[in-house]
């Protein structure tokens, strides 16, 4: 007699506890429709679907000067060497951002020449320099440069993400940023 009273309770407490498992495992939108990161570091060669990227160089500089422009401020310089990887429709660097820990942060638009925007080639690579302009503080950490070849973080598709080191990057006064060129190799 207790039993069938408790049976009852049971299972209740049975489907309560599967429902939890169920929400518990089911992916999240962006689980299932987010970017397919291909991720690596600094100084290697990152190959994804659309683009072929490796950072090369990365500063700090108080000052970044492009022609009759400059800017001071906390500023990181990021050179890259990048590629299509197969096609050239559509291959380059739209968006380029950079995550170090909960704060990311876009590529810095001031500059006239910067490599995002650029047309790249299958085969040959272009070198060209990102500039972030970050909060005085934030010089330390790990951040990761994030490269895709939309102007919006890519659904199913892939994400370039490079670590970079951010402790022991050289800091400069001025930082010289050069229209992005083939490479000479």
């Amino acid at each position: 007699d207790v039993m069938k009273r408790a049976l009852p309770w049971l299972l209740g407490a049975a489907l309560v506890l599967g429902a939890g498992l169920v929400t518990a495992v089911t992916p999240s939108d962006e689980d299932v429709v987010g970017p397919i990161t291909v991720h690596g570091h600094a100084g290697e060669t990152v190959a994804a679907r659309t683009i072929i990227a490796t950072v090369t160089d990365a500063t700090f500089a108080d000052e970044v000067v492009e022609s009759a422009w400059s800017a001071e401020g906390n500023w990181l310089v990021i050179t890259l060497d990048a590629s299509a990887a197969t096609t050239e429709v559509d291959a380059g660097i739209q968006l380029a951002t950079l995550a170090v820990d909960d704060r990311v942060f876009q590529a810095s638009e001031r500059p006239s020449a910067p490599l995002r925007g650029t047309a790249l080639r299958v085969g040959t690579e272009t070198t060209g320099a990102l500039s972030f302009e970050l909060p005085t503080e934030l010089d330390s950490g790990i951040a990761e440069l994030r490269l895709s070849p939309g102007y919006s973080t890519p659904e199913l598709d892939d994400l370039v993400v490079i670590s970079i080191d951010l402790d022991d990057l050289p800091r400069v006064s001025s930082a010289d940023l050069v229209a992005p060129g083939w490479s000479d190799e």
